[in-house]
């Protein structure tokens, strides 16, 4: 499951329509650049791709004010919100994703009702418990290297991953039924993006009326 697809289509979203600049400084202002794919070019493949899956709706709109071709601008097809809801319910349950797919799936968290967020989570605690109990059912990390050698660490690694990631989600968990941020249907949300024009302090490119797509 790619991260970037599940960045792009939810940043189309907040937004309702957004160009692909606006996708652009979104994601590096959340620092998106820093811990996933969510570099330039892969969004503006991604952004292309998706509306050819049909995913996304291209609109063409009045040239760049630095000329040129139309400026595309995008939104959400109903295929295309199906999937973003697919990809962060996978994205909060799974026992292991990537980093990166995790962290989009936190900071999009909010689109869902809070009672499906807590579920989902919850999803990942259990699955997180049931993978460390069956690899400790015949590897036990505290009984010292034994005859795996160093190789032990490897899962030594992967038992303390499991162990500090159902922690951290228990927390979270109790956090957002402690009333934490709003979810959807409950008020106005957090407003995560910028408005048009507004100046993104993190941005590591080129000037708006260069970019199109």
């Amino acid at each position: 499951m790619s991260a970037i697809r599940l960045l792009v289509l939810g940043a189309v979203r907040q937004h309702g329509r957004a160009h692909g600049y606006q996708i652009r400084n979104d994601l590096e202002f959340w620092g998106a650049h820093e811990w996933s794919n969510a570099k330039p070019g892969s969004i503006y493949h991604a952004l292309k791709h998706l509306a050819k899956q049909g995913l996304l709706h291209a609109h063409d709109v009045a040239p760049s004010t630095a000329g040129g071709p139309p400026r595309t601008e995008y939104e959400l097809t109903p295929e295309g919100e199906a999937e973003y809801f697919a990809l962060l319910r996978a994205a909060l349950s799974q026992r292991d994703p990537r980093t990166d797919l995790m962290s989009a799936g936190i900071g999009f968290m909010v689109d869902l009702p809070r009672d499906e967020a807590v579920a989902l989570l919850k999803e990942r605690v259990r699955a997180l418990t049931e993978w460390r109990a069956t690899v400790t059912s015949s590897y036990l990390p505290e009984e010292g290297p034994g005859q795996l050698g160093h190789i032990g660490e490897i899962m030594r690694m992967w038992v303390h991953g499991s162990d500090s990631g159902a922690a951290w989600t228990r927390g979270l968990i109790e956090r957002i039924e402690g009333g934490a941020y709003v979810f959807a249907g409950e008020g106005e949300p957090f407003v995560g993006v910028l408005a048009q024009g507004q100046r993104n302090p993190y941005a590591t490119g080129d000037a708006d009326g260069d970019l199109r797509g």
